[in-house]
């Protein structure tokens, strides 16, 4: 049973771990702008770390007219996703 699914933009794409679900999101999904400061990443799982890595919780809350409860949703996401798993596993299967 599919333990991991997309969820951008309703995307419901089901997924057996967690690395396969961020190559998803980064090669079947367009990328998204970051609206703190425009840099162009990947949606989903790299576009949350950049979020919460590269500007404030304050940046991220007026950029994109979020609250407490979207913030605490993606750490919470973020935090799930950096202890389960291997990012290097997912950088060598995006550069082939």
């Amino acid at each position: 049973m599919p333990g991991w699914t997309c969820g951008i933009s309703g995307c419901r794409a089901a997924f057996e771990d967690v690395e396969s679900a961020i190559v998803h999101q980064t090669t079947e999904h367009q990328r998204h702008e970051c609206k703190v400061c425009g840099t162009v990443i990947p949606d989903g799982y790299f576009a949350i770390r950049h979020a919460f890595d590269e500007h404030t919780r304050a940046e991220y809350v007026r950029a994109y007219d979020a609250d407490s409860e979207d913030v605490r949703e993606r750490e919470q996401i973020k935090e799930t996703v950096e202890s389960t798993a291997d990012l290097q596993s997912v950088v060598d299967r995006i550069n082939g």
